[in-house]
Parts: C-alpha cells; sequence; structure tokens
C-alpha cells in the first residue's frame, strides 16, 4: 500500500528481487533474439530508433553481445496509478544523493530500478533512510 505523509513524499514499499541481470545493446534493426525471453526471471525488451535495449538474466546473453552485467532490481510496489506523480524522483533521490546510480524500467503496473550488486545494501539503506519499505525475495 502507497502511503503519502503531508508533506507529499512517497513511503514505498519496494521488493528487492533475487535476480542478477545484463543489461545489453543491439543493433535497432536486429529481431528480438530468444535467448532475450529465455531463463524466466525479469526481462525488459525495449527498442527505439537507436537501439534494441534486453535486459535479461546475467549470463543469458552469448559471448561478444555488447552487455553490462551486475545489476539487482527493486520492484516498486504496486499497481501504480498512471496518474501518480514522482514515484521515480522518491527512490531515485535518495539514490543520487548517496552516490548509487540507477537504471529504471517501467511497465504498464509499476516501475523497476536497477542498481549495481556492489551498491545494494548502499541503497537498501538510503531507501530506508527516506522512509521506504524493502523486502528482500
Amino acid at each position: 500500500m502507497l502511503a503519502r505523509t503531508p508533506a507529499k513524499e512517497w513511503h514505498l514499499n519496494l521488493l528487492l528481487l533475487k535476480d542478477k541481470l545484463s543489461v545489453c545493446r543491439l543493433a535497432p534493426s536486429e529481431k528480438v533474439p530468444a535467448w532475450a525471453m529465455s531463463g524466466g526471471g525479469f526481462t525488459s525488451v525495449t527498442r527505439t530508433a537507436d537501439e534494441l535495449s534486453v535486459v535479461c538474466p546475467q549470463g543469458a546473453a552469448p559471448k561478444g553481445t555488447k552487455c553490462e552485467s551486475g545489476w539487482r532490481i527493486f520492484k516498486i510496489e504496486g499497481p501504480l496509478d498512471f496518474a501518480l506523480t514522482g514515484i521515480l524522483v522518491a527512490v531515485g533521490k535518495p539514490l543520487a544523493d548517496a552516490g548509487v546510480s540507477i537504471f529504471a524500467v517501467s511497465t504498464y503496473d509499476t516501475d523497476y530500478v536497477m542498481v549495481k550488486e556492489q551498491n545494494v545494501e548502499k541503497a537498501v539503506r538510503a531507501l530506508a533512510a527516506a522512509g521506504h519499505h524493502v523486502e528482500r525475495q
């Protein structure tokens, strides 16, 4: 359940998923590869005019694929209404203040925020200090 304080600050419930992920970049004209959709867990595919980005389980992409590995992901408990504002800021600002870089992914129901694995504990502390509740999968 989402709670908003009188100061209009969000206090969110986040779930740190057990998944270890990679973010991969392919050419914009490439077909979505089969490995992008295999392995279960969290997967996201985004195509723009400039690239095809795939977030997939770490190790799913074949060698030679341009990937950045070592990501973990926080799920913001939802569903979140499209009219809500400030959700990503409520999570992103305390992480930025703690020096933790993020990679955000949004879906129809909610938002996900990825951090590098070495920053997970720092992220958990920063989110808790901001009034968010973090559970681990």
